[in-house]
């Protein structure tokens, strides 16, 4: 695991800081120590007093001290974390560090078993959390694993919701009531993937009407696509629904969430990854996503093609970092492929990069990567980059300048 430190130092310098659309405060540290340090003789007895009990499982320190400054900020995170958690009616949520030299024995026993890494302890499950080491994106993520592994779509408020939420891998299904077999079927699928996929039911024939469900029937709505696929086979058993949605884990058009940034990162096809900048609010962005959508739905069958989508809005601290190390500006929409050996996109402490930028190389490679309209014109005209040193070719989408014109470093 590898943590977007730049976040940690910036965010602790700004004291209380409010964050955007889901409103989510996060308020000064009040000195209050709630993290504790598991050790073999604590730890069971510390984890018996919560509902939900998360663990950073750190690197030893001792003797670093760049690397003890380091952990006294990840710690600090966590404190604020705990601190938003406190009062939670419902829950009772512990923080806890493991060190990875002194309680190696609390790790073997824990079931730790990568360093740098935070594991969340629920409802006897062991989820690890694959986002920045951010005080609210951690609550945030925390939030979703104590909701119920499936939402029920009651209203038509609650499906306009399902509806909006476009960009992350959800299922839908339309059961008699709860106390189905067939629904129970589902909702013990849905504990196998919370909260990293989106589990939805109705049993309101209404609903079920709008959404084209019949009794029994599951749709699988991958990101951006403009319509679901009818999971085969109904009505399901649990394996059944968890092979399908394993099959079918790796979308074609993807965003890059604080919350999984690392998990997405280290998911790459044959060491690299297309990757698309572009501002959603930013006209130009906007318009070339509904380019990129496009480009996805017309290869959505696919397995070897998959496209990152970076909303630079939504990571402001590691623009300097990206626009440094992809020689590319940011403020335009940029697309490339990326050598994830060469490159670093996300700076940790076990990161190492010599620079590098986006490159067109072997984006030729990729499969029946059809981007010609109708009208046989291109709606995205990827050429390979360069093809020779003398004389490069950019990758383009009209009227944008997307691509930079520098080769990665030999």
């Amino acid at each position: 695991m590898k943590w977007g430190w730049v976040f940690l130092g910036v965010f602790l310098s700004l004291g209380a800081l409010s964050w955007g659309e889901k409103g989510l405060e996060i308020p000064e540290y009040d000195g209050k120590d709630r993290v504790h340090t598991l050790t073999a003789k604590n730890y069971k007895s510390i984890m018996k007093k919560y509902d939900v009990m998360v663990i950073y499982y750190h690197k030893n320190v001792a003797g670093n001290r760049s690397a003890m400054k380091q952990l006294q900020i990840e710690e600090l995170a966590l404190e604020l974390a705990a601190q938003v958690l406190d009062d939670l009616d419902d829950e009772d949520i512990g923080f806890g560090l493991v060190d990875e030299k002194k309680d190696s024995a609390v790790a073997k026993k824990l079931g730790l078993d990568e360093v740098e890494s935070i594991y969340i302890f629920a409802d006897n499950e062991i989820i690890e959390y694959d986002g920045e080491l951010a005080a609210d994106t951690l609550v945030e993520f925390i939030y979703d694993v104590i909701e119920d592994p499936v939402e029920i779509i009651d209203n038509e408020r609650e499906l306009k919701g399902f509806y909006n939420m476009d960009e992350v891998i959800k299922l839908v299904g339309y059961f008699k009531n709860e106390k189905s077999l067939h629904f129970i079927e589902y909702d013990d699928a849905a504990e196998e993937f919370h909260p990293f996929v989106k589990f939805f039911a109705t049993f309101d024939a209404k609903i079920a009407r709008r959404l084209k469900l019949k009794m029994n029937e599951v749709d699988f709505y991958e990101p951006f696509m403009e319509e679901p696929v009818t999971i085969p086979g109904k009505p399901y058993i649990e394996s059944e629904l968890v092979e399908y949605i394993e099959q079918h884990d790796r979308p074609t058009l993807r965003k890059l969430e604080p919350h999984s940034m690392y998990e997405i990162w280290e998911d790459d096809i044959d060491g690299e990854h297309i990757v698309a900048f572009a501002e959603e609010d930013d006209p130009d962005g906007f318009e070339f996503l509904e380019i990129l959508k496009e480009v996805a739905r017309e290869n959505n069958d696919n397995p070897n093609l998959s496209i990152i989508w970076i909303d630079p809005d939504d990571f402001p601290l590691l623009v300097p970092y990206w626009e440094k190390t992809f020689r590319i500006d940011l403020s335009s929409p940029q697309i490339g492929v990326v050598d994830v050996e060469d490159v670093i996109l996300l700076p940790g402490p076990r990161s190492q990069s010599s620079g590098g930028s986006l490159s067109g190389k072997n984006i030729e490679e990729y499969p029946s990567f059809n981007t010609e309209q109708e009208d046989g014109s291109e709606l995205l005209d990827i050429v390979t980059f360069p093809p020779s040193e003398s004389t490069p070719l950019p990758l383009t989408a009209p009227g944008l300048p997307l691509f930079p014109s520098s080769m990665l470093p030999s």
